[in-house]
């Protein structure tokens, strides 16, 4: 077999995807949610190094959502630009 990943070796990454084959659907979904936290979580300290980390929860958030929403969206829903404000 041909691993996916280039730094595991073949036989770990079949034990891992027969672990995935194996968890219920709700399991893969509850790790799905906390990986989109973590890359939340990321996002937003990146971010605070970007503009410092005393931005507001709203900016904070709006600079968040710029990031998955798309600009005419953002400026619809939020009255934000992120081409003029940043992302």
């Amino acid at each position: 077999m041909k691993t996916l990943s280039l730094d595991t070796p073949p036989e770990i990454e079949e034990i891992v995807l027969e672990r995935y084959r194996q968890m219920p659907p709700f399991e893969k979904l509850m790790q799905v949610f906390e990986l989109n936290q973590m890359a939340q979580q990321m996002a937003a300290l990146r971010i605070q190094a970007q503009y410092g980390p005393d931005l507001s929860e709203r900016e904070l958030r709006l600079r968040l959502a710029a990031l998955w929403l798309n600009r005419d969206l953002m400026i619809e829903a939020f009255g934000w630009d992120p081409e003029a404000k940043g992302y």
